[in-house]
């Protein structure tokens, strides 16, 4: 779910190559511009921050606060991993050119602590990206847009209400469903519950996370909605928690996936993109939980001491075109938010891209979360020990 690098990636100019990838997944910069401008026009934002950026693109002129000899910085944080091959080889370079500036990318994860260091009228970042706990801190810090609209990301029209449900402090741009994998060569029957995972049969052969980890939340949440009167329902969670010892506990996401794999864990809390990954090689599958799907959210947003606001809006309108959309959802096994974007080839009717499928993902409250976190992680390691 995280990933990160020791220190910030600091990319140039150009275009990489990726056999993985079409050069026709890729739009040229004329094609880009041109898109941009038609759609910003349509949308009726023609005097919109977007269109005047690719107007004047489109006359060779510069963007924002750059100089005769160095370009305008757009300062954003990021995953590593594939996440941050895809970026630097297409996704990256894509808008560096249409929009003549450099994209500096942050991967060393966590980005929080960094940017509440910072003054808010001088942020460190531009655009601010992580999952949905993290940018609600931020977001209730003061250092966030409190909502962006369609007339500064045209692209909104065309995403799904989750996108920018209440529960969101910015921007969804992808998600992906947590619930329950496990091996297909280890356990009897289809999977369809999270009420499964308290079976007799998986006692000890089962796997969650320690409570930093929101997959583990995840868990706690959903057992609130089951056993109790809501998700927000603790007493009655921990009561179930403690009932799914013997339980094998992990930190990352990766690890959970390496122990499915070597068959240590026949079932185990984790998000679906990262089973369609392994399919058709690895006997994988992944449950659509009947009570519900946590959605794992990557949010984005702008700051609001940003000096490159216009630019950073941009930046997220480029990532929800449905260009973008497929080649990372297809990529990652990410959701998509652009409703307009189907997935193809092993993805089709698995990851999160029609309505229907969108309908299932249960997204929390993370304010309200925030606010009872260091006594659920008391509660949780009384009990668990982790």
């Amino acid at each position: 779910m995280k990933s990160g690098q020791t220190k910030p990636e600091h990319r140039s100019n150009g275009a990489g190559s990726d056999p993985a990838v079409s050069d026709s997944d890729v739009l040229s910069r004329r094609q880009f511009l041109a898109r941009g401008a038609a759609m910003a026009a349509g949308a009726g934002l023609a005097g919109s921050g977007i269109a005047s950026i690719l107007a004047a693109c489109a006359r060779g002129e510069p963007v924002g606060p750059a100089t005769k000899t160095e370009p305008t910085v757009l300062r954003i944080t990021g995953w590593g991993g594939k996440w941050g091959e895809i970026y630097e080889k297409h996704v990256i370079p894509q808008f560096e050119r249409a929009f003549k500036v450099k994209v500096e990318v942050d991967t060393a994860f966590p980005f929080e602590p960094k940017l509440m260091a910072s003054p808010r009228n001088r942020p460190v970042y531009d655009v601010f990206h992580s999952n949905n706990q993290p940018v609600t801190k931020v977001m209730e810090a003061g250092y966030l847009e409190e909502k962006l609209t369609a007339a500064q990301v045209p692209n909104l029209k065309d995403c799904y209400d989750f996108a920018t449900a209440d529960t969101v402090p910015g921007v969804c741009v992808f998600v992906s469903g947590i619930g329950l994998g496990y091996r297909t060569d280890l356990v009897e029957g289809k999977l369809n519950s999270w009420q499964q995972l308290w079976e007799e049969r998986f006692a000890a052969k089962r796997g969650t996370y320690v409570i930093t980890n929101s997959l583990g939340v995840a868990l706690l949440l959903m057992a609130g909605e089951m056993y109790g009167s809501s998700y927000q329902d603790l007493d009655a969670a921990f009561e179930a928690i403690k009932r799914l010892k013997p339980i094998k506990l992990v930190d990352f996401t990766g690890t959970m996936e390496k122990m499915l794999l070597s068959g240590e864990v026949v079932v185990g809390v984790i998000h679906d993109s990262a089973v369609w990954r392994h399919l058709p090689d690895a006997p994988l599958d992944w449950a659509f939980t009947q009570e519900g799907i946590p959605a794992l959210e990557q949010i984005m947003n702008v700051t609001k001491g940003s000096d490159r606001k216009e630019l950073a809006c941009a930046w997220i309108n480029h990532i929800l075109s449905p260009e973008v959309q497929k080649l990372m959802g297809e990529e990652l096994a990410y959701g998509v938010a652009n409703r307009t974007v189907r997935l193809g080839g092993k993805f089709e009717g698995r990851t999160f891209d029609t309505p229907e499928k969108v309908a299932l993902l249960r997204q929390f409250d993370w304010s309200w979360y925030n606010k009872v976190e260091s006594d659920v992680a008391r509660r949780y390691i009384e009990i668990l020990g982790g």
